[in-house]
């Protein structure tokens, strides 16, 4: 051994200039890798996962698990180089996390989640999300939104049109999913003595309904050099305007939706 380091020591005395330069070399190595590699102080080490979100409001766990998440996994059962598939079932909502291979990238295993979660038999209105990428050892930030002034569908609409937008726009938040509160929705009740007496049918009803909710373009008339466009404007944008929506029964005879 003390042969070995006297031999080393003995190269390195006689060959001076050719140690600085080799010494100076690392030393641009070593800087340019300093600032090109990245350097994560949490190395992410775990497999590819996807995890698809899918919320059904006012439903059991029970129901979640029977007709969401169980047709989920079966859908994802044959994706290639899949390793894993587990969930959770919570009260209206479906959490499925899917890992696949060591060697697999998050663009493939994406791809093979979107070919195959068509094939999930859901309930109507149930739309499962794919969440972005992002790996274990990311923050999860949980909050609440509580007022002694506004209702609970009030906080909703917050959360939903300000709140997450903002949190959104924030470098590095991978995504905002908000659970719970009441979605602020109009519904017309029919009353079936009335439909028949004003021999009003229910596609009826929803036909005027899905066209007096609706804006409508129309074309330019140009006068003396100026263009004028017009546009019918026909959202609906309160009870008001609901009521007054006219309804032609079977005999053409025009009703206001408010009788």
């Amino acid at each position: 051994m003390n042969k070995f380091i006297n031999a080393i020591l003995s190269f390195a005395l006689k060959n001076k200039f050719f140690i600085f330069f080799v010494t100076a070399l690392l030393v641009v190595a070593g800087y340019i890798s300093f600032k090109t590699i990245s350097i994560d102080a949490f190395p992410d080490v775990t497999n590819t996962n996807v995890i698809i979100i899918t919320q059904w409001p006012g439903r059991s766990a029970e129901e979640v698990e029977k007709f969401v998440t169980r047709p989920i996994e079966i859908a994802l059962n044959p994706a290639e180089k899949k390793a894993s598939v587990r969930s959770s079932s919570l009260f209206g909502l479906s959490v499925v996390t899917v890992t696949f291979d060591d060697d697999v990238d998050y663009a493939f295993a994406r791809l093979q989640v979107n070919n195959h979660i068509g094939d999930a038999d859901l309930p109507d209105n149930v739309n499962p999300s794919i969440e972005p990428p992002y790996g274990p050892t990311g923050e999860i930030y949980r909050y609440t939104l509580t007022s002694n002034r506004k209702s609970v569908r009030e906080l909703k609409t917050i959360e939903d049109w300000t709140v997450e937008r903002e949190i959104r726009s924030v470098p590095g938040v991978a995504d905002v999913n908000s659970f719970g509160g009441e979605v602020k929705t109009y519904q017309i009740t029919v009353d079936p003595k009335k439909a028949v007496q004003y021999d009003v049918t229910p596609l009826q009803l929803y036909d005027a309904v899905s066209k007096s909710n609706v804006n409508v373009g129309g074309d330019v008339i140009e006068q003396s050099g100026q263009a004028y466009v017009v546009r019918g404007i026909g959202l609906l944008n309160n009870i008001d305007e609901i009521k007054n929506i006219v309804i032609n029964n079977i005999k053409g005879t025009p009703y206001l939706l408010k009788l």
